[in-house]
C-alpha cells in the first residue's frame, strides 16, 4: 500500500483505482501553494495532481519516497519531467479520453465567435438588444470556409471530423508531414489561407506565443481564431491589439496565459468569446480523466507499466 497526496477534489469514482492505498486530501477544495506542496510530498509514494500544480523540480527533490505522477491533463508543462525521469519518477497524464469533449468545445467556440454569439448574448442580457434589424450581429459563414488545424493530434483531428459536417475544407499544420491531404508544412501558408484557425498544439519553448503580432497580421481580416490547447500559445496583448484594430475578425478562447487572469483588454475586446479552461468539462470524461491518472500511480506502484506513461523514468541510483 502506498500513500498518495491527491491535490484536488475529483469527480465521484475518479479515485477508485486507488482503493486500498492511503489518500492524502483536503477536506477543502482549494489549491495548494507551492509552499505546501512542499511540505506535503515529503513522505508520500504518489502525487494525483491537475495542471494547475507546479510539480516543478523542488517539489520532486522535497519527495524521496515519490515514484509516480499522476497529471489529470493530456498536457504535463506543469511537472518538470526532465527532473522527474532523473529523480526516477514515473509521469502519467490522460490521452485519448477528452479528445471528444474538448473538440466539441473547439468546435463551438468556432461557431459561436464566427457567428458573434457573445457579443449578441451580452446585448440581450444587458437590455441593449431594441428588436430584430437585418443589419446587426453579422457574423461569418462557418459552413463552406476553411479551417486551418494548428497541431494535428487526436484533439486536432477530432475537430477536423466535425468540419467535414459542415462542408468546410480542411488545411492543417504539424511539426513532421502527415502525409495526409490538406497539409501544409508552412504555418504561415495556413494562416494567411484559413477563414478560422483552430489552435491544438501542445505548450513548448517552441509553442510559446506561437501566435502573435506577425502571425496574426498574416491571417485575414475576416479571419477567426480559436485556442482551445494551452493560453501561453497567443500573445493575449497582440490578440487584444487584432480584435480591436480589426486585423482579425473573432476570437474564440478557452484558456489564457495566466490563468485564472484574463488579460483586461481581452475582457474589453470587441467580437470575442470567452471559456474559463471547460475544454473537457463533461461529468463523463473528467470521471475518466481523473480514473486514468490515478490507475498510471496505481500500475507503477504495482510494478507495471502504465498504458499513459508520458516518459519513463531513469533508474534509481542506489541507496
Amino acid at each position: 500500500m502506498g500513500k498518495i497526496l491527491v491535490t484536488r477534489h475529483l469527480p465521484e469514482g475518479g479515485l477508485d483505482p486507488l482503493r486500498g492505498h492511503e489518500l492524502v486530501q483536503r477536506g477543502h477544495d482549494v489549491p495548494y501553494s507551492h509552499k505546501e506542496l512542499l511540505a506535503d510530498v515529503a513522505d508520500v509514494d504518489g502525487i494525483v495532481c491537475l495542471l494547475t500544480d507546479a510539480i516543478d523540480a523542488e517539489v520532486i527533490a522535497a519527495a524521496p519516497r515519490l515514484r509516480a505522477i499522476g497529471n489529470v491533463a493530456v498536457g504535463y508543462d506543469n511537472v518538470d519531467v526532465k527532473a522527474a525521469a532523473r529523480a526516477g519518477v514515473a509521469v502519467c497524464n490522460t490521452p485519448g479520453v477528452l479528445d471528444e469533449t474538448t473538440a466539441d468545445v473547439a468546435f463551438g467556440l468556432i461557431i459561436a465567435a464566427s457567428r458573434l454569439f457573445g457579443e449578441a448574448e451580452r446585448d440581450l442580457r444587458a437590455g441593449r438588444w431594441q428588436g430584430w434589424a437585418v443589419t446587426q450581429y453579422l457574423g461569418r459563414e462557418v459552413h463552406g470556409a476553411t479551417l486551418g488545424v494548428v497541431g494535428f493530434g487526436r484533439i486536432g483531428r477530432a475537430v477536423a471530423r466535425r468540419a467535414a459536417g459542415f462542408g468546410m475544407r480542411v488545411l492543417h499544420h504539424a511539426r513532421k508531414d502527415t502525409g495526409e491531404p490538406g497539409y501544409l508544412a508552412s504555418l504561415d501558408e495556413l494562416l494567411a489561407e484559413a477563414d478560422v484557425v483552430s489552435l491544438h498544439v501542445p505548450l513548448s519553448s517552441a509553442t510559446r506565443h506561437l501566435i502573435g503580432r506577425r502571425e496574426l497580421a498574416l491571417m485575414k481580416p475576416t479571419a477567426v481564431l480559436v485556442n482551445t490547447a494551452r493560453g501561453p500559445v497567443v500573445d493575449e496583448q497582440a490578440l487584444a491589439e487584432a480584435l480591436e484594430s480589426g486585423g482579425i475578425f473573432a476570437a474564440g478562447l478557452d484558456v489564457f496565459e495566466e490563468e485564472p487572469r484574463v488579460h483586461p483588454r481581452l475582457l474589453r475586446a470587441p467580437r470575442v468569446v470567452l471559456l474559463p479552461h471547460i475544454g473537457s468539462g463533461s461529468r463523463q470524461t473528467r470521471t475518466r480523466m481523473a480514473r486514468l491518472a490515478a490507475d498510471g500511480v496505481r500500475a507503477v506502484l504495482a510494478g507495471e507499466q502504465p498504458s499513459n506513461l508520458v516518459t519513463p523514468p531513469a533508474p534509481r541510483a542506489p541507496a
